[in-house]
Order: C-alpha cells, then sequence, then structure tokens
C-alpha cells in the first residue's frame, strides 16, 4: 500500500511507512465516541483518514472543552512519544465520524524504537500540537464567539476536504464552551452574511473567504505554524 491518506504515515520513507502500516487495522469510528479518557492508560494511538478527533479537557463530570483539532494531517496518542504513563488532562472524542488506522501502544513503541523516520516526524508534530493547544488557551480567554466559531469550521472544512459536513449546534456549543444560545446566535450571523449554510444540522460553507476575514487570527497562526513544523 502506497498511500496511507494520513500525512503523517505518508512523510515516512515507504519501508518504514509500510511496516507501520502492517501493524495498524482500519476502524470506522463513530460520532461522539471517547477513544481516552483522562488518568487513564492509552491502549491505542490513531492515524485518521477522513475523521476528525477533539482533544478536549473536562470542566467537570458534565462539561469539556476543546483544545485541539485532529484530523488526517495529525494523530491521536503523541503523548505515548513521552512515556507509558497514564494519559494526561486531555479526552480524545470524535468530532466527525469516518476511518483512522488504529495502533496499540505496544505496537506504536515498537515503531518508535524501530524507526528514527518516525519518532523524528512524530517528534515535529508533538511540537505542533503544543503549539496548537497553546494557541487556544489565549483564543478561548481573549476572542469572541463569532471569530472562534468560524475558526472551527475553517478546521474542519480542512480536514473533511469538503464545504458540507455534519455538525450541531449542541455540539458546537460543548467544543466551543459556550451555551447553545451564544453558537446560534453566532452561527445565524454568519448565515445572514452568506458566509454558511446550515439546516438541521448539516454546514455547508458558502463563502471561506469571507470566513477567513473574520476568522480569529489563530486560524492562520495554526496553520503556519503546521506548516513550518512539519517540513
Amino acid at each position: 500500500m502506497a498511500v496511507a491518506e494520513n500525512h503523517l504515515m505518508d512523510l515516512l520513507p515507504r519501508k518504514d511507512r509500510q511496516r507501520l502500516l502492517a501493524r495498524c487495522e482500519s476502524v470506522g469510528l463513530v460520532h461522539d465516541a471517547t477513544l481516552c479518557t483522562p488518568g487513564q492508560p492509552a491502549r491505542y494511538a490513531y492515524f485518521p483518514t477522513h475523521c476528525i478527533l477533539s482533544l478536549v479537557v473536562p470542566i467537570d463530570a458534565h462539561d469539556a472543552i476543546e483544545v485541539a483539532m485532529v484530523g488526517n494531517e495529525g494523530m491521536q496518542g503523541v503523548h505515548q512519544l513521552l512515556s507509558d504513563a497514564p494519559n494526561d488532562a486531555m479526552a480524545a472524542l470524535v468530532a466527525v465520524p469516518g476511518t483512522a488506522w488504529r495502533i496499540s501502544a505496544p505496537d506504536l513503541r515498537l515503531e518508535l524504537d524501530a524507526s528514527p523516520a518516525l519518532r523524528l516526524i512524530l517528534g515535529r508534530y508533538l511540537q505542533v500540537l503544543r503549539g496548537q493547544l497553546a494557541t487556544a488557551a489565549g483564543c478561548l480567554h481573549f476572542h469572541q464567539i463569532g471569530p472562534r466559531l468560524a475558526r472551527w469550521l475553517l478546521m474542519t472544512q480542512d480536514r473533511t476536504h469538503n464545504d458540507h459536513f455534519h455538525v450541531t449546534h449542541e455540539f458546537l456549543a460543548r467544543m466551543l464552551g459556550v451555551r447553545r444560545v451564544g453558537v446560534t446566535v453566532a452561527a445565524s450571523a454568519l448565515q445572514r452574511g452568506g458566509l454558511v449554510g446550515y439546516h438541521r444540522g448539516e454546514v455547508a460553507i458558502l463563502d471561506r473567504g469571507g470566513l477567513e476575514a473574520i476568522s480569529c487570527s489563530c486560524y492562520s497562526s495554526d496553520r503556519l505554524a503546521y506548516a513550518n513544523g512539519m517540513r
């Protein structure tokens, strides 16, 4: 198999990529499924191909807030680069259902030992992800709901490679850490501006340039950090 449909895997030399894929299995992931929880040993790592994962920090027993998004540009479980200790403070949820390559934690550690190229690529991605987490901290504190929503929609479009995808106001409110009414007001403004269409959970990106213009600066900063970090 020449192409893995995951950018990190596809950066690997052919021999390393084939050996890694031989240890993986393709799995289908359903919306809102929990892949790992804080404080628990991670059994698997995931390389998304046609899905999106949200890394969230639980606030209490009922609420959590998204601090990073992972599509086929990255992986979930990069903390396993550091140790085999229990998972850190983040949980991983499926934001957009689809497929991913799944590898067990022991097999991933074996591949990290065997492949200097994999260690290098995942080490670079770890730095990019740390930057995304740092950006999220400032974004959550300083930026308004509308620009943050525009950023989330752009990030999702980038990872689905599609102008149409499914997401509810309820899920958006959870990811953005705001009340549902706040998302409804912000989404309605985007619709009135002709930037998006929305009906029964189906989002259509109508004016990407307009969304980029009103998105907070964190969107372009994240894209630039990834481009520079993964060169």
